[in-house]
């Protein structure tokens, strides 16, 4: 069985808000594995989704650019060690150059799009700052006929395209805003990978009030609540954040437009950090 770490409980705590004891016991039947002790206690307890995890390897920062016309835009992550070296001006020239190589023509491939002076310019300010700085990920988001792109950046770290039919600027930037804030999963319901609507589907049946109830009505229980969830994860089903009192797809379609689809960025998510206690690794190496 694998070691269970007090960070592991604290990660777990972290992102339940359930009590030491339970977090340990779940870490132990899940063998260490935190995204399946999650599971096992949305199951057991009908909690609600935790939150994600927030450990997170680089810092950096996002930066977009959308044609005059609307008709396509790219966003693209660039890396560095520390925020401190993300807010320096060097560091931002060069997110600038690497986006506007990106704009002009039209690549993702981030070894094709960095060979030749890029590199050059890369490596150069690695040996002016003293930090590593990489050029991590590219997209682009072509806007649907008849329709346009929007853009939004948030603190540096978050970086939107939304791509409307119809609509106009402002309309598809206060889109690209909410998928900032709300972070969905999917732009429609009928989007959403059918494995993520069986899991979910399983958690809700596994949950304690579904216990002891005729199979029927456990059906019609567990449609109720997948549809709440393709609401809350479902972009045009979102509540808007500027005007809680409609949804997202009634907020275009009241100002002309209709969500075809987005991309969104943050600094460094999915890239795990390991940080050193560095009282514990001098004890470690004294002996102690």
């Amino acid at each position: 069985m694998a070691a269970i770490s007090a960070s592991m409980v604290k990660e777990l705590r972290d992102r339940t808000g359930l009590g030491m004891l339970e977090c340990k016991t779940a870490l132990r039947e899940a063998e260490g594995d935190i995204e399946l002790a999650i599971e096992n206690l949305r199951k057991s307890s009908g909690m609600k989704a935790a939150k994600k995890a927030g450990r997170v390897a680089a810092d950096g920062a996002i930066v977009t650019k959308v044609a005059a016309d609307g008709s396509y835009g790219i966003v693209l992550e660039v890396n560095s060690e520390t925020d401190f070296v993300a807010r320096d001006e060097g560091f931002k020239a060069f997110a600038e150059l690497v986006v506007n190589k990106a704009f002009e023509t039209k690549e993702t491939d981030i070894a094709a799009l960095m060979a030749g002076e890029l590199e050059a310019a890369r490596e150069a300010l690695v040996q002016k700052i003293g930090e590593n700085i990489s050029v991590r990920r590219a997209a682009i988001l072509e806007a649907p006929a008849g329709g346009l792109i929007g853009e939004y950046v948030h603190g540096g770290r978050i970086g939107v395209l939304s791509a409307l039919v119809g609509g106009n600027a402002d309309v598809a930037k206060d889109v690209a805003m909410h998928v900032a804030a709300a972070n969905p999963r999917v732009a429609r319901p009928e989007e959403m990978p059918e494995e993520e609507l069986q899991k979910e589907k399983e958690i809700i049946m596994a949950q304690p009030d579904m216990e002891g109830k005729p199979q029927e009505i456990k059906e019609k229980m567990a449609v109720g609540r997948v549809k709440k969830f393709l609401a809350e994860n479902s972009l045009v089903e979102q509540a808007f954040i500027k005007d809680p009192s409609v949804t997202v797809g009634a907020f275009a379609k009241a100002n002309g437009g209709e969500v075809q689809s987005f991309i969104r960025i943050e600094v460094g998510e999915g890239i795990e950090v390991v940080k050193e206690d560095f009282a514990e690794e001098v004890r470690k190496q004294a002996g102690l």
